[in-house]
């Protein structure tokens, strides 16, 4: 018996030591397979990673690393906290009790604050750090149109002013300062300011206040805003004032196109390394206005605006324009990249606006791949928007404005595609233009308009550019020097 099991025990043996080869070299193969697809996952990431760096920014590395939030270990509904969703209801308290039971979470991770499907009336109230605002499908939350409600807050240290009148100004309908970690995100739930009256108090002069905001994030960081709609702002509507590490996506931002002043849809203002992608903007100014302080108080603040990638926007504004850099740009603005950018039915596409008094400089700003559709100004520069706190500016402080580029801009239905308006104090140098195919519908010689302009034109470029820029064929060889930078053909009946 021994013997037998002894022998059947030999037998098993000797078969495995038959498998054992195999079963290793197919385990090593398939090691090795694994091995070399994660290794070409990590080489490809990382090639995507460094030519996204180039191809927005022209930087040799990556953009920084963006911080991603974590998830909520506890969620709340706005309901634990005697939140009622009928219209009426003022919910002030129930938010205000709900943010502070999540501030007290901040050491586990924050929490997530639920807003149901409802109609949730409030005055203002602030967001606490380690916070996830989510709204739901058919969640909206609604601005008490009550001013007295509305705290006042200092003017913005960048500007001096409130904007709108000397003084205070009214706080914005959802606020954070020195925040950290911050998420506004939902299923298209609305944020809805309820502007109407604010915009009718405006015009009839009768506010003694800057209008507020509808949302308004201020010296904050690692904030992400996305898939929800924003409505109706009393003023401009979203407003990150010197924060870094902001994201917006999947965000509609929407106003009457008239009858809605001043409210701008997504305003950077003195903040870093931000994404703006994938929106929709519908207002009564500018759908994307990038700012940094005004006059001397911007310059004395000294904050830039920079590494600011904007890219997959569809805007409309038929006062305004589709993306602004300025008039407030006395902090600086660069490292800015538009990209696939669609404007319809508006005043103007992309404006650059500055004036003497303003100082700071507005530099290496790539426009690519831009359709302008029924605009009646394509692309703007404006060097004489003479709009000041007080009298206190110093007139010799001019910006600088250089390294601006505008590569493949197509479009139809445009009266002036481009209008470059530099002057003897303030030239603008070092500007490109390459692929612009625009149809017009105003036929007049001096359509494509300049006036001391520094740059270059290469290869096809409609309609005819001005003779203030240099011309070279596609691969980048001179053809015709200028000899008239400095000619004005600036003509604003057209």
């Amino acid at each position: 018996m021994v013997d037998i099991v002894s022998s059947s025990g030999r037998f098993h043996f000797a078969q495995h030591r038959r498998w054992l080869p195999g079963l290793v070299s197919s385990y090593k193969t398939l090691f090795a397979s694994l091995w070399v697809a994660v290794f070409m996952a990590v080489f490809l990431w990382q090639s995507s990673s460094i030519g996204s760096g180039i191809g927005y920014f022209g930087w040799a590395t990556p953009p920084p690393m963006r911080t991603v939030p974590r998830l909520r270990a506890v969620a709340y509904n706005l309901t634990d906290f005697g939140g009622v969703g009928d219209g009426k209801t003022l919910n002030t308290e129930a938010f205000e009790r709900a943010v502070a039971a999540i501030a007290r979470l901040a050491r586990k991770g924050g929490g997530q604050l639920n807003v149901p499907p409802g109609l949730w009336l409030t005055a203002p109230f602030n967001l606490t750090s380690h916070m996830t605002l989510f709204l739901a499908e058919g969640a909206e939350i609604l601005g008490l149109q009550d001013e007295n409600y509305w705290p006042l807050m200092p003017p913005l240290p960048s500007y001096g002013y409130g904007r709108e009148h000397k003084g205070p100004r009214y706080g914005s309908l959802i606020h954070g300062q020195n925040l950290k970690d911050v998420v506004i995100t939902g299923h298209n739930g609305t944020i809805n300011g309820q502007g109407q009256s604010w915009w009718t108090k405006y015009k009839r002069r009768i506010l003694n206040y800057t209008r507020g905001p509808l949302v308004q994030l201020m010296w904050s960081r690692d904030i992400i805003i996305s898939n929800i709609t924003l409505r109706d702002s009393p003023f401009w509507t979203l407003h990150p004032y010197d924060c870094k590490n902001v994201t917006v996506s999947n965000v509609t931002i929407l106003a009457p196109v008239s009858g809605a002043p001043n409210t701008d849809g997504i305003d950077p203002d003195s903040c870093e390394d931000m994404v703006i992608e994938n929106c929709y903007i519908c207002v009564g100014d500018d759908g994307i206005a990038i700012k940094s302080g005004w006059d001397q108080y911007g310059i004395a603040y000294g904050r830039p605006s920079a590494n600011i990638l904007i890219r997959n926007v569809t805007v409309r504004s038929v006062v305004s324009a589709g993306v602004s850099i300025g008039s407030e740009m006395s902090g600086g603005v660069s490292n800015v990249s538009i990209e696939n950018l669609h404007v319809w039915e508006s005043r103007r596409a992309v404006r650059i606006k500055t004036a003497p008094g303003r100082g700071g400089y507005v530099r290496d700003i790539s426009y690519r791949n831009l359709t302008f559709d029924n605009v009646r100004v394509g692309i703007v520069i404006k060097t004489d928007y003479n709009e000041h706190p007080d009298e206190g500016f110093d007139p010799k402080a001019v910006p600088v404005l250089k390294n601006i580029s505008y590569v493949q801009v197509h479009g139809y239905g445009v009266r002036v595609p481009v209008r470059i308006h530099g002057s003897e104090e303030i030239p603008i140098k070092d500007i490109t233009f390459q692929d612009i195919s625009i149809g017009i519908t105003y036929k007049k010689k001096h359509i494509f308009q300049c006036s001391f302009v520094e740059g270059r034109v290469i290869g096809y470029v409609f309609p005819t550019p001005c003779e203030n820029l240099d011309l070279y064929d596609e691969h980048g060889r001179l053809v015709k020097r200028s000899m008239s930078q400095n000619s004005t053909d600036i003509d604003y009946d057209v």
